[in-house]
């Protein structure tokens, strides 16, 4: 089991993030925020930006829709070469039919599932998903702090991707840092995304670093 880091450019600066993403020429994806101050209450990137970000980024591009209908918007951000797209359960009207969609165009499809969702709905729906975000603040803002509380859900997913021998990645999202990061790891999860605690540093590749080796260290025994 690899580990992944995903750092988010909602922490870097916008007017800079061709120099920003340059920074953290070691993770494995950067992971994008879209959202549409619908589905949370806040606005990121749209569809051109991300598109812009695809041009200039030599790292590949996980993208996190926050937005309502994502049935309609997510095959757009495939269609861009996003590497994978990752829609919310809370927000899509057919979430197997979507992940299908985005395979079919060549990116990886992720379902997220915010803190006070359940995760047993998709249970039996794994191998429909290439990744499960479990989401450990609420959607909407970045720096807040991580909810342990959340951990149960990524045990189950680690138990049961592990028995049925399934290719299913296990994000976190929210209050990632160098302590929360070996609970998340140690309860199974593999790909982790972090944003202020990758980008408040004076050197974002060493943090990347840093996260890479505690998860590591700390990621659940098969």
């Amino acid at each position: 089991m690899s580990v992944r880091i995903n750092p988010s450019i909602l922490a870097a600066d916008f007017v800079n993030l061709e120099r920003d993403i340059a920074k953290i020429s070691n993770a494995d994806l950067v992971h994008v925020d879209i959202m549409d101050n619908h589905f949370v209450p806040n606005l990121t990137f749209g569809l051109q930006m991300t598109e812009r970000i695809q041009q200039v980024s030599t790292i590949p591009l996980d993208v996190h829709l926050m937005i309502t209908d994502p049935d309609r918007w997510a095959p757009d951000y495939a269609d861009l070469g996003a590497y994978g797209v990752t829609f919310h359960a809370e927000a899509a009207a057919d979430a197997v039919g979507l992940a299908r969609t985005l395979r079919a165009k060549g990116a990886r499809a992720g379902i997220a599932v915010k803190p006070g969702t359940p995760i047993e709905p998709y249970l039996e729906l794994l191998e429909e998903f290439d990744q499960v975000l479990v989401m450990t603040v609420e959607p909407g803002f970045g720096g807040q702090s991580f909810m342990e509380e959340t951990m149960p859900k990524l045990t189950l997913l680690r138990e049961l991707v592990d028995k049925r021998g399934l290719d299913v990645w296990l994000q976190v999202d929210g209050g990632v840092d160098e302590r929360t990061i070996e609970i998340a790891a140690a309860a199974g999860a593999d790909t982790f995304v972090a944003g202020s605690s990758v980008y408040r540093g004076d050197d974002p590749s060493l943090r990347v670093s840093e996260l890479r080796s505690k998860a590591s260290a700390h990621r659940h025994a098969h």
